[in-house]
């Protein structure tokens, strides 16, 4: 064999390395996957072409393939949690052999959210076993004792080993398995530390094997990244049936629970929680908690109606536009997107030649809420208008409406849903994009005022203009 030809036999028998993410191959290890930038993610891989075929011999089934129309659906029907908030998430409820993966920035409140739901199942009859790696089992107790989640068929054990998580789950026999967190619990079989790559997938396959044996419903806790992403291999998330995010402000009681990821229900569905010292309480109507109390129309201000999910929730959103002592004049938002606001100011300037320029502008949102959906526009601009006039809108007025860069108002979804919320809390007038008009059903008591434009929606806010409302 010539030197040239045993060369290549020795490059096509060498392995290769292959990125678990997302499947780059190189032909020398490296510590980051030169396609998605991910660290330690790269790992050896002999390729289809580095040894002899394999085969796998044929095993004996558990049990015979059925007609589809003869298997029951009895076993697969979701459990209510008993926590309402949580059960319109996950779409009823838990679902047996369910694995749910629930994610959240630390002290957003995942541990006493599922201590709540575990001591809920376990004072309904059924036995919980819940494993914390990252906790002792005295503080869980005293966290249980503070928001009255005692009760002997919930079981509490401090593990890190998962030879000995997977013995818990033998002799318990639970019916409901709450492991926190995922990333804390290693596996003497891989090599690695606890949430590296390697750990985390073997911990959750061995996890998910349980569950999917016993039929029986696993909640996982899991770290998150810097931007909020599921901390750990990507292919964490594809072998869960249920991906869930909790998110909240620290410096705020609110905490939203929203789901990525569904196998047994919606994905646009949003459940918000009051986190205290008591402990988590769901809230079914928490638009009071994102207005004022003032009694009195305050320059600045204006109700809009955002979509969070299926859900409409009603906001306020705060404007203050004061003289600049500056060269460049400062743009501070709280829970408003500043790239929205700087886009808003400019058609407002351009468009109405209100003069913001040599102005400072400071934006907020009432109770924490974060508004992101172009929706909003529309009561962002009205409110940096009235804050720049020193004048305040109708009592009772909200605005829902997309502002474009012509300065036109934009149609947006669910305006029937958002006013019907608007109704509900006593509002009595609306503006709305003109396009959705036609056709609109208007709630009973409610005037509906549509506008093409922004300088029309101006008008129509102070009620100066010769537009015909829309009444029921």
């Amino acid at each position: 064999m010539s030197t040239t030809a045993a060369r290549r036999a020795e490059k096509a028998a060498r392995p290769g390395f292959r990125c678990t993410e997302c499947g780059w191959t190189a032909a020398k290890w490296a510590g980051r996957c030169g396609e998605c930038q991910a660290w330690g993610t790269v790992l050896e891989d002999s390729g289809p072409g580095g040894g002899a075929p394999k085969t796998v011999a044929a095993a004996p089934t558990r049990a015979p393939a059925r007609p589809i129309s003869e298997i029951s659906v009895e076993s697969a029907l979701a459990r209510a949690t008993g926590v309402d908030e949580l059960d319109r998430v996950l779409g009823g409820g838990l679902v047996p052999g369910a694995v749910v993966l629930l994610a959240g920035e630390p002290g957003v409140g995942k541990s006493t959210l599922l201590l709540d739901v575990a001591a809920r199942a376990a004072r309904g009859g059924r036995r919980v076993l819940y494993v914390t790696g990252e906790e002792s089992v005295a503080q869980i107790r005293l966290r249980a004792g503070r928001i009255g989640a005692l009760d002997p068929n919930l079981l509490i054990a401090d593990e890190t080993d998962l030879a000995t998580v997977l013995g818990h789950i033998e002799q318990v026999d639970p019916d409901l398995f709450v492991l926190d967190s995922v990333q804390t619990i290693a596996s003497a079989a891989v090599e690695g530390t606890a949430g590296g790559v390697a750990q985390v997938r073997e911990v959750s396959a061995a996890v998910i094997q349980a569950a999917k044996s016993r039929d029986m419903p696993v909640v996982l806790v899991g770290h998150v990244t810097k931007d909020g992403s599921v901390a750990g291999p990507r292919t964490l998330e594809h072998l869960v049936d249920v991906v869930c995010q909790f998110e909240g402000d620290r410096h705020s009681r609110l905490r939203m629970l929203r789901a990525t990821k569904n196998r047994y229900g919606p994905t646009d569905e949003v459940g918000c929680f009051d986190l205290s010292e008591q402990g988590i309480v769901g809230l079914a109507d928490p638009s009071g908690l994102f207005m004022s109390q003032s009694h009195n129309p305050v320059p600045g201000t204006c109700l809009t109606v955002t979509l969070e999910g299926r859900r409409p929730l009603a906001t306020e959103i705060q404007a203050l536009v004061a003289p600049s002592q500056v060269p460049n004049p400062r743009r501070t938002t709280s829970g408003v997107d500043s790239s929205r606001l700087a886009m808003v100011l400019a058609v407002l300037q351009r468009r109405l030649g209100a003069r913001l320029a040599d102005q400072d502008v400071y934006v907020s949102t009432v109770g924490g809420a974060r508004v992101v959906e172009p929706a909003a526009d529309l009561a962002l601009a009205l409110a940096a208008v009235g804050s720049r006039e020193n004048t305040s809108l109708p009592r009772g007025l909200v605005a829902i409406g997309e502002v474009g860069l012509a300065g036109e108002i934009r149609n947006v979804s669910g305006v029937g849903r958002r006013l019907a919320e608007a109704a509900r809390l006593g509002f009595t007038r609306a503006i709305v994009p003109h396009a959705s008009v036609a056709g609109l059903a208007v709630p009973k008591g409610m005037t509906v005022l549509g506008a093409s434009d922004l300088a029309q929606a101006v008008q129509v806010a102070n009620m100066t203009d010769n537009v015909v409302p829309i009444r029921r």
